[in-house]
């Protein structure tokens, strides 16, 4: 007679585990979620609303998964959104759209979730194709090869290359460092990360084009800086590096020119978010398909059960983060009857103003989509130029993360290579300082100039 552990639900025969029950339904919980916004995009009468309660039902069932500080920063934002939207109405009697209140971010979070599906485009093995290379040569070309990898892969690319450059020896300072600033730098200027999201959430009407102008130029000073300064700081004639073979850059190169092809040809009334949700996992699925339709359904539903519970992190942070903008910014309109804003006018010294607030923020541990937030929420947005806002938004991003000890990139490598969150700070400082000069003189160019 087979005992209850033979029954089990969390053990398979062969001995590995399931995931809780909680892991494929929640899942199942952000795939329709996603489905529902790329509905929305066709006209259909599917409020953001809707879409929140599917994505935060999935946050809540995935909720003690958190990893703790992810869990306290998410549980504060939106704690301190709702106690607003509550004291607004109570004190101030604010009319609030109660059921439309977890609809926050839920299009940055849908713009995430379509990113995932990448990982069912081809065996993700172009990383084992990269050549081996040592010195200068090797931190350059580390920095390239994380960069434009993960400006679509995000993640995925510092693990796959970390890994590839960790099976010759154990990872040292010089390297993480370049992995932490080749994925972070592709904040400024890439429409496969969230900080484009939340940047276009912020400005909505920001230029595109005036933000390549600016980012792309940012992050090719991030390289020469690091190059420059392992090369100082170090003795990297013996650190290797990696790089990419040619044909590892099809995808980045293949997947931008389709998302700009929509924007400005095929779907010119949809944003850049709302083309990289649809786009990339109907990408996917049209590659997988000529393997037939189990094949694809197979991979399809495994993504589903594992891949999208695993981004809880993100899920949470992001949508307590749409509550709590929303929280704040109902306050203050309501206290102050629509009349105060944090700036009467957003130029240049305000810019950099906000910029060096978010970074600060990011450097006592808070993730830099707060400050973002907490800044759109204060401003006057329909009299602020977008693309300068959204400009500060990438930008302090881009350093944030890089700089943040908690900071998403820096606690992957604390997971996956044992560094330190703060000594990653300590050795960004001068990257920072430098970076941030370099940012100040961009903002003044697109103040003038936008």
């Amino acid at each position: 007679m087979a005992t209850k552990e033979s029954l089990s639900t969390n053990a398979r025969l062969d001995g590995t585990d399931l995931p809780p029950w909680r892991h494929p339904v929640s899942g199942l919980a952000i795939f329709v979620g996603l489905l529902l916004q790329i509905a929305s995009f066709t006209g259909a009468p599917i409020g953001s609303g809707l879409i929140g309660y599917f994505f935060w039902f999935a946050a809540a069932l995935l909720w003690f998964d958190l990893d703790p500080r992810t869990r306290l920063q998410a549980g504060v934002l939106s704690s301190a959104g709702l106690t607003l939207l509550v004291v607004s109405r109570i004190r101030y009697q604010a009319d609030i759209d109660w059921p439309g209140i977890l609809g926050g971010n839920t299009y940055v979070v849908a713009m995430l979730v379509g990113v995932s599906f990448i990982g069912l485009i081809g065996s993700r093995r172009g990383g084992e194709q990269g050549q081996a290379s040592v010195g200068t040569k090797g931190i350059i070309s580390t920095w390239l090869s994380v960069h434009l990898l993960g400006s679509i892969l995000n993640l995925s690319s510092v693990f796959m290359i970390g890994d590839h450059i960790k099976a010759r020896g154990s990872l040292n300072l010089p390297q993480v460092l370049t992995l932490n600033r080749g994925l972070s730098s592709a904040a400024f200027w890439s429409p496969f990360f969230a900080s484009m999201g939340v940047a276009m959430s912020a400005a909505p009407d920001m230029n595109y084009i005036s933000i390549l102008m600016t980012g792309i130029p940012l992050a090719l000073v991030s390289g020469l800086i690091t190059r420059s300064e392992m090369q100082r700081r170090f003795d990297i004639s013996q650190v290797h590096g990696f790089s990419l073979s040619p044909t590892s850059l099809l995808l980045p190169v293949s997947m931008a020119a389709l998302v700009m092809l929509f924007h400005y040809g095929l779907t010119p009334s949809l944003s850049i978010v709302s083309i990289i949700t649809f786009l990339l996992p109907a990408a996917a699925l049209l590659l997988n398909l000529p393997k037939g339709l189990g094949w694809t359904g197979r991979r399809i539903i495994s993504h589903t059960r594992t891949r999208l519970p695993s981004m809880r992190g993100e899920v949470s942070l992001f949508l307590s983060a749409g509550l709590f903008t929303l929280g704040l910014s109902t306050f203050i309109d309501a206290a102050t009857g629509s009349q105060w804003v944090l700036f009467e006018h957003f130029g240049a010294r305000e810019a950099m103003l906000s910029y060096a607030a978010i970074v600060a923020s990011a450097m006592i541990g808070l993730h830099p989509i707060i400050g973002v937030s907490t800044l759109a929420s204060l401003l006057d947005i329909g009299s602020v130029n977008h693309t300068l806002l959204g400009l500060v938004a990438l930008s302090a991003w881009g350093v944030g993360a890089a700089i943040g000890p908690l900071s998403g990139i820096n606690l992957s490598l604390q997971g996956r290579y044992g560094t330190n969150g703060y000594r990653i700070m300590r050795n960004n400082i001068v990257y920072a300082l430098l970076m941030s000069c370099c940012i100040c003189v961009a903002i003044v160019f697109t103040a003038t100039l936008t």
